[in-house]
């Protein structure tokens, strides 16, 4: 069975721009941790406030479902139920979307001195932790995590976004049918970099400072084969380290399920810490003959030691 490597879950709760094509031949392999926040203009029931919640529950709201209107009024953002709360309605006529059907509900809100309250807490877009894959130094474009951020109904359709400096709080390493995780924090709430565009092959932004490192050369995919390669990697504190793996098998470059390579992990120190991939560890770049050939993306669940990783090009291809 094979698990697709989600964003690890971000402890610490722009107009978009093109980004301009990417020809690089050589790119900074960078395998940091790195804090995301996305936007799609959806808000979503998260949970129930533990003390205010039965407003909610009474008018049959459900975690999970999207709010779309308040009162007629389209709901884009937080600030948008904000004002429909502070609107002086005794009751809200809430249009909800709950597994791609649009429900009709009213919730009387709970007076408090603070003002009304719906009694639940609410989600805008998707936050998360992933790995930086590379950072072109000429461009400032980097890309991360070799997949896209999905929600409920497939990808996430990415209206705006922006990259943090993260760390790597705790390690839940994997075994057989429980893939493990990297569970990380932003480590401040200042944004370092706009994300740009969510694909099925990345996500990508621009960040002027970038990361520091070697630029190495994108390999062709001929240049690929079977046998030893490594994966950079942050699984603490510290800096991204390489770690040894095994290329196991090449699939064709034109596999559209971000799964060019099967790979395995064979580093006593990376197996001891982690199990192998975890989650969160999607966007580690994989690096052979001190060229970069692409990205780590899913792991198999029942076994955490080997996984798929998706060519480079295919990211930059992803990215112009």
């Amino acid at each position: 069975m094979r698990h697709f490597l989600r964003l690890s879950v971000f402890l610490t709760v722009l107009t978009l721009l093109p980004v301009r094509a990417l020809a690089a031949e050589h790119l900074v392999p960078v395998g940091q941790v790195i804090g995301l926040q996305l936007y799609n203009d959806t808000v979503t029931v998260a949970a129930y406030d533990d003390v205010l919640g039965g407003a909610a529950k009474t008018a049959g709201l459900k975690i999970g479902d999207q709010i779309v209107k308040i009162n007629g009024t389209p709901i884009a953002c937080a600030e948008d139920v904000r004002a429909a709360l502070d609107s002086g309605e005794n009751e809200l006529n809430l249009t909800v979307s709950r597994s791609g059907k649009q429900r009709q509900l009213t919730l009387t809100p709970t007076q408090t001195q603070n003002g009304p309250r719906m009694g639940v807490y609410l989600r805008q877009g998707i936050a998360g932790i992933g790995t930086v894959t590379y950072f072109d130094p000429d461009t400032g474009v980097f890309g991360a995590l070799g997949h896209g951020v999905c929600g409920s109904d497939g990808l996430l359709n990415m209206t705006r976004g922006s990259a943090y400096e993260a760390s790597v709080m705790e390690v839940k390493k994997g075994k057989s049918g429980d893939p493990g995780q990297l569970k990380g924090a932003a480590r401040s709430i200042e944004p370092i970099a706009p994300l740009l565009r969510n694909t099925a092959q990345g996500v990508f932004g621009i960040n002027p400072r970038g990361w520091k490192g070697e630029a190495l050369p994108v390999a062709e995919y001929s240049q690929i084969h079977t046998g030893p390669a490594a994966i950079r990697a942050q699984i603490g504190s510290g800096q991204a380290q390489e770690y040894s793996v095994e290329i196991l098998k090449i699939y064709p470059q034109t596999r559209a399920d971000c799964r060019n390579f099967l790979l395995k992990v064979t580093d006593p120190d990376l197996l001891s810490a982690t199990g192998g991939i975890v989650q969160g560890m999607s966007g580690s770049p994989i690096l052979q003959d001190g060229q970069l050939i692409g990205a780590v993306t899913h792991v198999l669940v029942n076994d955490p030691t080997a996984g798929y990783g998706i060519y480079i090009q295919n990211m930059l291809d992803a990215a112009a």
